[in-house]
């Protein structure tokens, strides 16, 4: 056999690659434009330099700051840190923020699936207003409010206690949790609830065996949401705790602040403490956000 007909029995023998098949897949991806990137890169380093700085800030002394106020820590001291840690008073804010957090997340969950669920699937007169009454809630901040309510809790005899923090909390975030749920509670086909009604099942047997485990997604979103807004809030907080005892932690960051005003690497040690726990609840969490709110989305 000659090397000519070798050489074309082996070139018959290669598979041919289908026009638009593996080997346009090969091919490698094109990368955007550059100016995109550096946008990107720049809103991220705005995002992240502040928070770095605060917690490497925590780690150095008072005559480092000085010195080179953007400087890394050297050497390192851990002992701001375990100051904090040491501290009664932060272990007991700390304590509070959880209270008034997993109260206000579970009371806006609950409430907010229960109305998310009437308005979703049932037809009555007031339905629309309904809806546009929660949406409208958007529109206006605790911040706004902030006057007017501070009178409702003084009369109510809430003031200094950790339930005038956490009532006002579940009602403001209602607004949020209704409009990301509804989409949720509506994607659910009317089949299912047809066939649940002929097996007996009633209403209330419908909303805790059907209706809650399929809006799973929708309700671990707003109850992230709301743990984080509940951890981070301070103005409510500062209207209505007085007593250093019933502080949480945005409130005893700012006394913290104010008590140790000359050194400020503890305060930055007490700082990042404050603000870990939100962010790794946050990190933990972000996908399950995103995938809340894109169903909510496409409901």
């Amino acid at each position: 056999m000659s090397a000519r007909t070798v050489d074309w029995f082996s070139t018959a023998a290669k598979p041919k690659t289908p026009a638009g098949g593996r080997g346009s897949r090969d091919k490698p991806a094109k990368w955007g434009s550059p100016a995109v990137y550096f946008v990107a890169l720049l809103f991220i380093a705005v995002c992240i330099a502040p928070v770095s700085y605060i917690v490497l800030g925590g780690f150095r002394t008072n005559a480092q700051i000085t010195t080179s106020p953007a400087g890394l820590p050297h050497p390192w001291v851990f002992s701001n840190y375990a100051d904090v840690l040491k501290s009664n008073t932060f272990w007991g804010e700390f304590a509070n923020s959880l209270i008034v957090a997993l109260a206000s997340t579970v009371g806006i969950v609950i409430l907010g699936l229960m109305v998310s669920f009437v308005i979703a699937r049932y037809d009555y007169r007031l339905k629309g207003a309904m809806y546009s009454l929660f949406a409208a809630g958007l529109m206006f901040p605790l911040v706004i409010a902030i006057t007017p309510l501070y009178i409702v809790i003084k009369d109510l005899g809430l003031v200094d206690s950790l339930a005038g923090v956490i009532i006002p909390q579940i009602a403001f975030g209602l607004p949020t949790t209704v409009i990301i749920l509804v989409p949720f509670l509506r994607a659910i086909p009317k089949e299912i609830e047809e066939a649940a009604t002929i097996d007996g099942t009633s209403r209330l047997g419908f909303f805790f065996r059907m209706v809650m485990p399929l809006s799973l997604p929708g309700v671990v979103t707003v109850g992230i949401l709301a743990f984080i807004n509940s951890w981070n809030n301070y103005v409510l907080p500062l209207y209505v705790l007085n007593s250093d005892s019933n502080f949480t932690l945005p409130l005893g960051v700012q006394a913290f602040s104010s008590q140790y005003s000359q050194d400020t690497a503890k305060v930055l040690a007490f700082t990042s403490l404050a603000m870990v726990p939100a962010l790794i609840f946050f990190s933990i969490f972000q996908k399950r956000i995103v995938g809340g709110l894109t169903g909510a989305v496409k409901g």
